[in-house]
């Protein structure tokens, strides 16, 4: 079936652009007479920037001397702007222009504050005190006044736009695919889908994936994915049958006045295989040429990155100068697929004088205000310092936590206005946190989708869908596959996508995951028996249960999420999105399209919402773990139990021999006499 293909005939306007980037750290307070704070921001490539605007919010100690006190502000090591804070005594708010020269892609932004409580002229450094702080709030952001280059007629450069932060963050990019897209197309469209998720960095921000059969005015930047056939004949025009013979097509396309980017192929192999290119960034990026051949040799696999669970803490040298105590502050994205600190580190590179009092000299970890570790600086290793601290096992860390580095900084003797020595640290850049990946091993929404993944990719999905698919019913599919592309890192994994019900021994190697209403997807509605929430016989609303008691026509419009073991092999997940219409359906996928959505339904099975938007979670499963613990497992978690075990065993064996020894020299044990009677 052809496609009614409708674009703007307009081109995109160059007019000026407005982008506010907030970071992406929590409210943070510095503790310290010198404090140092680092932030990060990007400017995209086809930004032609007019003016970039610090927001900065903070408060100070109202003990703080606002004559003596002071802030400064850095971008990329260069100082730009120092100012002492206001004299109120609430929150405050500065707004600073960046200059523009100081401007690259990824920019690190610096605040260091010097925080005194009284004013004077001698330079002996006073006592720390909790009344010496800085706090930053996480409202801070820098605003961009901009102008849009357009697109070359360059894969990677339409790449560029298509994933740019003011793209995502303004909802102009989209994937399109055929209304009635096959399995395989759909598959294809999802794979591009997820590789463009990865760049979402936003709670607010997600990519459609939309049936290309009607205008999409509205996203400006389009991947357009149908097999060739399935093409409407303008755009069948734009690839030849030589290049389709052995070929799938990724092709910068110009069509009334807009550009935008098609993949597709003869055969559904190669659209796949198309697709996992268009989900390598690294390729993408460096695609300069308006077409790109695919073929089944073609490598397309994501390389290993080369920070795998490290997470830099700077993309610069940190330095400090100056006697006396120096904090300075990192914050750090926690990986999607990490929920706590087992087997987690902060690496820290150091540099230092060598003229320090190494005595007294030290520096101390805090990961959330929390100290993790202390240790002398050493003359020995002033030149090139190596640290890594352990972080406790059960620390709880949310998605975005701070690492502060604290100096304390002495020189020998005493420290005058004369002395023209001066000690310094610094924070090298290749100073990193390392974040293990560690999926849970329960089957509930706090290990979800995590308990589909492996090696940051999907883990043999399969997807069962609608077998007529709806307008609502593609909003619904962007939901579920939203969540899941900000987690895969890598571009591998089985992903195949059913319309009809697959056969028992997929259902049993798979993670499935499947939605629709009961008549849609019949799958659903043979697996009703399995369900926590039971559609009644006419599958037109849900029955009640232990849990949950419904009344008549509430239960008409409500939309589940519920996580179940899988009855077709108990160490696999089985997710049923679903409700008596396309639209309750729709609301349940709403709570797990984003990761904050997610997260309110901790050791949790099921939700359900109701039209109101309402939601409900509840736990049915008493025994949640997908794999037991192993004794191998248990031993090595329990090591020092045993080994207790096994000294005790020891000590009481030696005194049993011991025992038995001295009763038998002390004539105790005897052999009977026998005799006749």
């Amino acid at each position: 079936m052809s496609l009614l293909v409708m674009l703007a005939v307009t081109t995109l306007p160059a007019s000026a652009k407005q982008y506010v980037q907030s970071f992406q750290n929590n409210t943070t307070t510095l503790s310290g007479q010198a404090v140092q704070a680092n932030m990060y921001f990007v400017k995209m490539g086809y930004w032609q920037v007019d003016q970039a605007t610090l927001n900065l919010n903070f408060q100070v100690s109202q003990l703080t001397n606002r004559q003596t006190s002071d802030i400064t502000v850095a971008v990329n090591g260069i100082t730009f702007d120092s100012f002492r804070p206001k004299k109120t005594t609430g929150m405050q708010t500065r707004q600073i222009i960046i200059p523009k020269r100081l401007i690259q892609s990824q920019n690190n932004l610096k605040v260091s504050g010097q925080l005194l409580n009284q004013a004077g002229k001698k330079i002996a450094v006073a006592s720390q005190t909790p009344a010496n702080w800085l706090t930053l709030d996480r409202s801070s952001n820098v605003n961009f006044d901009y102008r849009i280059s357009e697109p070359d007629f360059q894969i990677r450069s339409y790449y560029a736009h298509l994933t740019g932060a003011d793209t995502l963050a303004h909802h102009k990019s989209a994937v399109l695919t055929p209304p009635d897209a096959s399995d395989a197309e759909l598959a294809a469209s999802t794979r591009v889908l997820m590789g463009l998720s990865r760049f979402v960095t936003s709670e607010d921000q997600i990519v459609p994936m939309l049936p290309l059969k009607k205008s999409v005015d509205l996203h400006d930047y389009q991947v357009m994915v149908a097999r060739a056939d399935h093409l409407p004949a303008s755009l069948q025009r734009q690839v030849s049958a030589n290049q389709l013979r052995h070929h799938a097509v990724i092709k910068c396309v110009k069509q009334k006045g807009r550009q935008f980017l098609l993949v597709t192929a003869s055969s559904t192999e190669l659209l796949n295989q198309a697709a996992k290119y268009i989900a390598n960034q690294e390729l993408m990026q460096q695609t300069k040429s308006p077409v790109k051949l695919i073929t089944k040799g073609t490598r397309t696999t994501t390389s290993v990155q080369h920070f795998q669970n490290r997470q830099p803490l700077t993309m610069m040298d940190n330095q400090v100068t100056g006697t006396g105590r120096h904090v300075v502050t990192y914050f750090v994205q926690m990986p999607n697929s990490q929920t706590n600190a087992i087997d987690a580190t902060i690496n820290l590179d150091l540099r230092y004088a060598q003229n320090l009092n190494f005595k007294q000299s030290m520096v101390t970890i805090k990961v959330n205000d929390q100290t993790i570790g202390s240790r002398r600086l050493h003359a020995s290793h002033a030149d090139g310092d190596h640290i890594q601290i352990k972080l406790p096992a059960k620390m709880a860390l949310p998605s975005t936590f701070t690492v502060q580095v604290i100096f304390d900084l002495v020189m020998p003797g005493k420290v005058t206005a004369k002395s023209r020595q001066t000690p310094w640290a610094t924070v090298l850049r290749q100073s990193y946190a390392k974040i293990p990946d560690r999926p849970g091993n329960t089957l509930l929404f706090n290990n979800y989708p995590t308990l589909f993944m492996a090696d940051r990719a999907v883990k043999n999905m399969a997807l069962i869908r609608p077998q007529r698919m709806t307008d609502t019913d593609f909003a619904t599919l962007t939901n579920l596959m939203s969540l899941i592309g900000t987690y895969a890192k890598q571009n591998t994994g089985q992903l195949t996508i059913y319309q009809q019900t697959p056969s028992r021994n997929n259902l049993a190697h798979s993670n499935v995951i499947a939605f629709g209403t009961p008549q849609a997807t019949p799958f659903i509605r043979q697996l009703n028996s399995n369900l926590y929430f039971q559609f009644n016989h006419q599958a037109t609303a849900f029955n009640g249960n232990e849990k949950l008691s419904l009344e008549s026509e509430y239960a008409k419009h409500i939309g589940t999420a519920q996580l179940l073991r899988s009855p077709y092999n108990s160490r696999r997940g089985l997710l049923v999105v679903t409700g008596p219409h396309r639209d309750d359906v729709y609301r349940a996928s709403t709570q797990l399209n984003r990761q904050i959505n997610v997260a309110q339904y901790p050791q949790t099975d099921a939700i359900v919402v109701d039209e109101d938007n309402q939601h409900f979670s509840y736990r049915f499963k008493k025994r949640a773990v997908i794999y037991p613990t192993s004794f191998k497992a248990a031993a090595h978690h329990y090591r020092t139990f045993w080994l207790f075990v096994g000294v005790a065993t020891v000590i009481l064996l030696i005194f049993g021999i011991v025992a038995i020894r001295l009763t038998q020299q002390n004539g105790f044990w005897t052999k009977g006499d026998q005799t006749d009677e």
